[in-house]
């Protein structure tokens, strides 16, 4: 089935579908915006599988613009609504759009980066009242063919593009739904970016079960809270910064919102700490903390609600569909207690890269995703993420996990993020080098951080220094970027060498 159909097959067209600021949409008007898209798209001559941008914020349009390319059997390039003009050439130049579907807003400022193209506006668009979802033409697809092209790197000669196939969306998303147990009643607060895998599930899921989205903003926190409460929501999904912010930096744990019922959290690792004050401040709700990756659509795997005690730390085990493992060097699992890498096989995993065969077959070797994560699993098969491969820190000959650094380091409840990275000491080999931020009116200092750590941490993982931001570097979809991080301190290693300052 074409992805658009199955994610509109359920909903009614009276049902509420999205609410939207001060606007709300039934399903109806979902796929009447829908129909209004692919008309633009056909009268600029798009055709099955041709490819075509969409830019903008979470919006009715961007919505409308997704499914209307998909329904048509041409090929969805989320771009994210921050991209600057370069960029937009860069990655244009590289995968070749037919045509683009940008917002009002976005449009004057990237106008230069379209490279000629005229594209399809928000209003103008969606203000066609004569095309018509019956109308539309039938949009069969091979459930092997690419619905989806995400990038996963920025504007190198060789950027990394995931395929993702109707097969593989439509495989996640009813496994996502089963484990979640959704159904209409489900609303969501959709925070995270459409062009984010992990935001763009949540329209996957809901739209499918015939649920609701709720178009929010992660700008003033305190206003989420309170959109919550009018809205009546029953769930929420984000990354770890999210949550860091909504527990030690809003009213969130004082308010009893007792409409929410489902949490999920993946995107990173949210310490046990924060985890336990999460399920502390919403008792009535169940936490789903999941792991993912673009290469696999979105989910991997999830630890029930009922077993985060028990579990402590675990990423749980393989979603429905999914067989999850963690393997040696050799390939063979490994014994509980041991470090391998997580890969993954089942039907939500990426054919691979785009035009890309040799890193495909590194990334997918015989369709099995090695997802670059060590881990290691106990008795009953649950996993453990250790840390990325890449984010390890050799100091004084141990390598050390900066998850665990950085766990350690938010047990303070002063501290809202934290990040650790590794840098060249010729002491040390690697000197750890801590970033944090602090919440509203916290007057902790660096060596405060430091002598707290060393009574959590193992004198090999206590960090040489530590800097206090206002904010450390996140993503458009609120992941905190190491890359800015290591530069930074790169630039203050160097400065010292020169004996010139840094500011």
């Amino acid at each position: 089935m074409n992805t658009a159909d199955y994610l509109l097959e359920i909903g009614p067209d009276q049902q509420l579908a999205l609410i939207s600021g001060q606007s709300s949409h039934s399903y109806g008007e979902i796929r009447s915006a829908v129909a209004a898209v692919a008309k633009s798209l056909l009268e600029q001559g798009v055709e099955s599988s041709d490819r075509v941008g969409i830019i903008g914020a979470n919006s009715l349009f961007w919505i409308a613009s997704y499914l209307a390319i998909l329904k048509l059997g041409a090929v969805a390039v989320p771009l994210p609504v921050t991209i600057s003009p370069g960029e937009l050439r860069a990655r244009q130049a590289f995968i070749q759009c037919k045509s683009f579907c940008v917002s009002r807003q976005a449009f004057p400022r990237l106008r230069d980066g379209l490279s000629g193209h005229e594209p399809i506006l928000s209003e103008s668009c969606l203000n066609q009242g004569s095309a018509t979802w019956s109308g539309l033409p039938s949009g069969d697809v091979d459930s092997g063919q690419d619905a989806v092209l995400l990038f996963t790197s920025g504007t190198t000669a060789r950027p990394k593009v995931v395929r993702l196939t109707h097969r593989n969306l439509q495989a996640n998303t009813d496994s996502i739904i089963d484990y979640l147990s959704l159904d209409e009643t489900d609303s969501v607060m959709s925070i995270l970016p459409f062009s984010y895998c992990f935001g763009c599930s949540l329209l996957h899921t809901h739209f499918r079960v015939g649920g609701s989205l709720i178009l929010a903003r992660f700008l003033y926190p305190e206003s989420l809270l309170d959109l919550i409460e009018a809205t009546s929501c029953t769930g929420i999904a984000g990354v770890p910064s999210i949550y860091q912010t909504l527990l030690r930096n809003t009213t969130f744990s004082m308010r009893a919102l007792p409409s929410l019922r489902k949490l999920q959290q993946a995107g990173g690792k949210l310490p046990d700490a924060l985890i336990a004050e999460l399920v502390a401040a919403v008792p009535h709700a169940d936490v789903f903390v999941m792991y993912g990756q673009t290469e696999a659509t979105a989910r991997l795997s999830y630890l029930p609600p009922d077993m985060l005690r028990a579990k402590r730390g675990s990423i749980g085990r393989g979603i429905p569909g999914v067989d999850l493992r963690v393997i040696d060097e050799q390939g063979q699992p490994v014994a509980p207690g041991q470090v391998g890498e997580v890969v993954a096989r089942g039907e939500n995993i990426s054919p691979g890269y785009l035009d890309d065969p040799d890193e495909t077959r590194l990334k997918f070797a015989d369709g099995v995703l090695r997802t670059g994560d060590l881990a290691r699993v106990d008795e009953d098969g649950f996993i453990y993420i250790v840390d990325r491969h890449a984010d390890f820190i050799k100091s004084y000959g141990h390598r050390v996990s900066s998850q665990e650094i950085e766990a350690a380091v938010l047990e303070r409840k002063d501290i809202v993020a934290a990040a650790a990275i590794g840098v060249p000491d010729t002491v040390r080999g690697e000197a750890i080098c801590l970033y944090v931020s602090l919440s509203n009116g916290a007057t902790a200092t660096p060596d405060d951080i430091i002598q707290f750590c060393k009574r959590r941490l193992p004198a090999h993982a206590v960090p040489r220094d530590v800097e206090i931001l206002k904010q450390l570097p996140l993503s458009e979809s609120g992941k905190v970027l190491k890359g800015p991080l290591r530069e930074r301190a790169h630039e203050k290693l160097r400065a010292s060498h020169s004996g010139s300052e840094v500011t």
